[in-house]
């Protein structure tokens, strides 16, 4: 493929549901919702890419991210792949903020299903409905609460 990017991208979670961006005017494929990350930069591994860009782009910093998978897609009206590497995001200092002018929205899977995302997504949204993931989280989120640092890693009594 002539024309391929690297991409980082972050499924954020917070109990079931995960954070969805909206791309702004000024952006290419501008309208789309997406997972929120960017571009590799030259010599950047996928996950230091995931950390820098959802500080650039919201404000947060990556306290844990699990690699999921990578999916790639080929854009051919605009003749571009992009190969993306995705990430579970469970763990993150600050509250999502737009610092790029997208809008931010908290969805399930099941709710994504109605939100027109980049393609690019398609599959990664197919999976997430068909998985147990969000339940998985959730469960978890109620478990060990976010402010409840010291039980993390433990199991439950």
């Amino acid at each position: 493929m002539a024309n391929r990017m690297e991409v980082a991208a972050g499924i954020v979670w917070r109990g079931a549901r995960f954070l969805a961006s909206k791309r702004p005017r000024q952006m290419p494929l501008s309208g789309y919702w997406e997972f929120p990350g960017g571009k590799l930069e030259e010599g950047e591994s996928p996950y230091a890419a995931l950390c820098r860009e959802l500080e650039e782009e919201l404000g947060i910093f990556v306290r844990k991210a699990e690699f999921w998978r990578t999916f790639t897609h080929f854009y051919a009206r605009h003749g571009v792949g992009v190969c993306l590497h995705f990430f579970h995001v469970r763990d993150f200092l600050n509250e999502p903020a737009p610092r790029e002018g997208q809008n931010l929205h908290w969805v399930s899977p099941a709710e994504a299903k109605t939100m027109e995302f980049l393609p690019a997504d398609a599959v990664v949204l197919d999976e997430l409905r068909k998985s147990d993931i969000a339940r998985t989280d959730a469960a978890r989120h109620a478990a060990f609460p976010a402010g409840d640092v010291s039980a993390r890693g433990k199991k439950p009594s």
